[in-house]
């Protein structure tokens, strides 16, 4: 049985909620489906569940801009981020049109039918689904559910611990009066230090390389003030949002136009949460401020463990595992019974399913973005992906929003296919999440993720607001964007999912 909609969505997570949400809210009249590989909700807030997991960025802008995230957490952790993605596909009704257990594995273009099919393995059942569409949304992100990235470490068949890897954490890990020594630099391992930390006999930080943290109050004292005055939720929640919007624009601009300061600043406040027994180079990268996304660490929870001495930080490089820890190229050995390797993610496209356009197989990186959501000449298609400098949802409900807006101009107008079509030189050679971040995901991604443009639309230049300016406002057809007739106008309502099931 082939079921059939106007658009189908790859992903429940964080965009793929969003996007039905505003399918509704923009009054599309598009019947749709959800196609999401787990069995709940929450994407990456599903998956993960290592200790103190949380939010790197605020809630007022990783909350949807739709829906006011009740609470004064700056950074939140992620069973209520889960639950609040939970109750968004609840009040819009989303949660009806979600297939779960479907691992999309290939999708296929046809301008003959003006369609797409997709196939989609029932994991459960192993059975293989057949859907077609009128538009797909990738809504997958941009990495590898299945395979976080993981260096092969030499010696660690010797071994005697435990190595885990934070995507893949076993729910029965018991690291009480262990000793722990947590691999990696970045927001994993910066939350995963004061959460074993009280557990854990000790926790040893290893770093090949220092990055760039700041510290935020654990509350919003803003917030707190303005839900102690009873300021309505979403006043409160749209003065906010405003305010910290415009505070990470002014902070990324800064470390732009003026690095050193912005590395004085930091490092500055980093000085004095550490204190004077710590070593300030475990705290000083290489590379100037946002060359890699900034770490944020709540009331300074990592500096305390750090000062108390339940925890501590290591710069060096491994030279081998041993059976009772790790020997370091300074000799040094550091004793563990488990090691944790927060050595970061595996990036892929569409949750690693195939595209084809009429028979032709599609290579992502070939393709060039065009305003950050649709790739040249693949029609009826966009990828949902956020930002690399700021909060992912931002970009995400500005490329809803927009999509909605594409949508019903089409209808409007009576077109059926859509094309964004790239002229010789609108492609260069960085990705689309190069040339801003040199984080070590997005280089091993390059090789799989669409690549950036040279002018107009086609860059992708992370900035809230002239995206909002151009996806909120901009013209449709701009001379870039492809459009053709419809040839056969049929109800939506005829070839709904509903209808379908009922076949």
């Amino acid at each position: 049985m082939t079921r059939h909609v106007d658009v189908l969505i790859i992903g429940a997570g964080l965009s793929g909620i969003g996007m039905a949400c505003h399918l509704t809210r923009e009054q599309t009249g598009r019947s749709y489906a959800i196609l999401e590989r787990r069995t709940a909700i929450g994407g990456t807030w599903d998956l993960f569940r290592y200790p103190g997991i949380r939010s790197d960025s605020d809630m007022y802008t990783f909350g949807y801009g739709f829906r006011p995230w009740i609470g004064t957490k700056v950074l939140a952790d992620g069973p209520h981020i889960r639950q609040y993605i939970e109750d968004t596909a609840a009040e819009y009704g989303v949660t009806d049109h979600i297939r779960f257990g479907r691992k999309v594995t290939t999708a296929r273009w046809s301008t003959e039918a003006g369609l797409w099919t997709v196939e989609a393995v029932d994991e459960q059942s192993g059975a293989t689904e057949v859907y077609t569409s009128n538009f797909l949304v990738g809504c997958t992100g941009y990495y590898d559910y299945d395979n976080g990235y993981r260096p092969e470490f030499p010696g660690e068949a010797d071994f005697g611990g435990q190595i885990v890897h934070p995507q893949h954490w076993p729910a029965d890990l018991d690291y009480r009066g262990k000793r722990v020594v947590v691999i990696g630099s970045g927001a994993t391992a910066i939350t995963l230090i004061p959460a074993m930390s009280d557990d854990a006999a000790h926790v040893t930080m290893l770093q090949r390389s220092p990055t760039y943290i700041t510290a935020l109050p654990a509350d919003d004292p803003v917030a707190v003030g303005m839900k102690l005055t009873r300021v309505p939720a979403k006043v409160a929640y749209k003065l906010g949002r405003a305010r910290n919007i415009a505070l990470q624009r002014a902070s990324f601009q800064l470390s732009r136009t003026n690095p050193e300061m912005a590395k004085k600043l930091l490092l500055g406040a980093v000085r004095m949460q550490v204190g004077k027994d710590i070593d300030m180079r475990h705290f000083t990268p290489s590379y100037n401020p946002w060359d890699q996304r900034l770490c944020v660490v709540p009331n300074g929870d990592l500096f305390k463990v750090l000062r108390s001495g339940r925890a501590s930080i290591v710069t060096d490089r491994i030279a081998t595992f041993t059976e009772t820890g790790i020997r370091l190229e300074s000799g040094a050995e550091l004793p563990a019974d488990i090691v944790i390797s927060a050595t970061g993610l595996t990036v892929q496209m569409l949750g690693g399913a195939t595209l084809e356009v009429d028979g032709e197989p599609v290579v992502t990186r070939d393709r060039v973005a065009y305003k950050g959501a649709l790739l040249s000449g693949i029609p009826n298609a966009m990828v949902v992906l956020g930002y690399t400098n700021a909060s992912w949802t931002l970009k995400a409900d500005l490329a809803a929003e927009y999509f909605c807006r594409l949508l019903n101009h089409m209808r409007t107008n009576g077109f059926d296919k859509v094309v964004a079509v790239a002229e010789d030189g609108d492609r260069s050679e960085d990705s689309l999440m190069g040339g801003a971040l040199t984080s070590g995901y997005i280089q091993r991604g390059d090789a799989v993720m669409p690549r950036q443009g040279t002018r107009g639309p086609w860059q992708v230049i992370n900035n809230y607001f002239r995206d909002r300016t151009m996806l909120r406002k901009g013209p449709i057809e701009d001379g870039v964007l492809a459009f053709t007739p419809a040839q056969v106008v049929t109800s939506s309502s005829d070839r709904s999912l509903a209808d379908s099931r009922t076949a």
